[in-house]
């Protein structure tokens, strides 16, 4: 098996970054949930969304980039989800690993976090149709963590804690009344990658 390295080194590119996370299987956890590092990620050959993003951040500090993480927090009865962010010419775009059709990688032409995060808005909605995502974090500097999240061989639930305790900016207004996703966006959103 290729070294951590080596995998980053060609995944030189935000493209080929995810176009590499698009072909690991993704991780349903049926053994227990999992926090696997970029390293554990390569040997397993499966991630979900936190550890796509961890993977993701640490080819893009292969390559110069900040490792950024964005945490978009759903309600209770929804899954938070989680991106790694780079920036090209002064515009956000996000690297994210899923199992939906939608909640995807996003082009740099986003001029801040919050209009990044904001494209995801319409998208994350229950089976009912009601919309969940409620908050998402500034950017998360993995560089600025002394956990050792690129190459340990135990689950990083001390990192997943300390991004869900980050700071947050609220989305929805205190009081709003959102209109649910109508039939078809529902249906849309049935639509995943890989059976459970």
């Amino acid at each position: 098996m290729k070294s951590l390295e080596q995998t980053l080194k060609k995944l030189n590119t935000p493209e080929k970054i995810q176009n590499f996370l698009n072909l690991l299987p993704f991780n349903f956890e049926k053994k227990g949930e999992t926090c696997m590092s970029p390293k554990k990620v390569l040997e397993t050959k499966t991630a979900h969304c936190f550890e796509g993003a961890l993977l993701a951040a640490a080819a893009l500090e292969a390559h110069g980039h900040k490792p950024l993480l964005l945490d978009l927090k759903a309600s209770s009865k929804d899954d938070d989800h989680v991106v790694a962010l780079f920036k090209i010419k002064g515009k956000w775009g996000a690297i994210s690993k899923t199992n939906h059709a939608v909640l995807r990688y996003r082009e740099p032409v986003y001029a801040t976090v919050r209009e990044l995060a904001m494209s995801y808005f319409h998208e994350y909605f229950l089976p009912d149709g009601t919309k969940t995502l409620k908050s998402f974090s500034k950017p998360f500097d993995l560089s600025k963590t002394k956990i050792d999240w690129k190459t340990s061989d135990n689950d990083l639930f001390v990192l997943t804690r300390k991004l869900d305790k980050s700071p947050h900016m609220q989305i929805v207004p205190r009081g709003l009344k959102l209109r649910k996703a109508d039939s078809i966006e529902i249906r849309a959103g049935e639509y995943v990658e890989y059976k459970p």
